[in-house]
């Protein structure tokens, strides 16, 4: 259905990610859109929106949903392999996809085509390696487990999922490494944040 809303861990991260647009933004890309329930969130801020998506039932669900837009362009395949503008975007996010992707690739990709003074977020899930990690993670377990069941989670049935094999530790490092001075935080819902603000001069990046 078109109109069809849910919410789950990664809907949750919505909110954030739209208060990171910038102002008067003229093209955003969501990279591993699904059905598209960000993607017309965008739109709602931006003049036109790109999603990207390997799966086609995803990219099916995610056209209905945009009934048919001017300003919403849908694009079935990899990321990675796909016809996107070099430096065509002002706004990128992409929210629990870059696992399914070479990390490092991804976020060069990403990186490639934003614009300078764009700006770029990526929500992803990552593993609990460390004891540190998991210091972290276990005495948010009985919030995280009562948030779910008070707002009903859930999502759209056919949502690709993979394994997860990066930890949070060499998540930071590896962003902070490809997007020197980007912003890393870790959040409850077991998912992290990584926000960078592409440099308004010609930059060389090492990577």
């Amino acid at each position: 259905m078109p109109n069809e809303t849910y919410w789950n861990t990664n809907v949750a991260r919505h909110p954030g990610i739209l208060r990171e647009m910038p102002e008067g933004c003229a093209e955003a890309l969501d990279v591993g859109c699904g059905d598209g329930l960000l993607v017309a969130k965008l739109a709602g801020k931006a003049k036109r929106v790109t999603g990207v998506d390997t799966s086609p039932e995803m990219i099916a669900r995610a056209r209905e949903r945009a009934g048919g837009s001017r300003d919403v362009v849908l694009l079935e395949g990899d990321f990675l392999a796909a016809d996107l503008p070099r430096e065509g975007f002002d706004f990128i996010c992409s929210v629990s996809t870059i696992h399914h992707m070479d990390f490092e690739a991804g976020l060069v990709r990403m990186r490639e085509l934003l614009r300078p003074g764009g700006r770029l977020v990526v929500v992803g899930l990552a593993r609990d390696v460390t004891l540190a990690d998991w210091l972290v993670r276990i005495p948010g377990l009985p919030a995280v487990w009562l948030v779910k069941k008070l707002r009903r989670a859930a999502g759209p049935p056919g949502m690709p999922a993979a394994d997860v094999q990066m930890g949070y530790g060499q998540v930071r490092r590896e962003a902070r490494r490809l997007l020197p001075g980007s912003r890393y935080r870790r959040h409850l819902l077991r998912r992290y944040s990584v926000i960078w603000e592409k440099p308004g001069g010609t930059a060389e990046y090492e990577g």
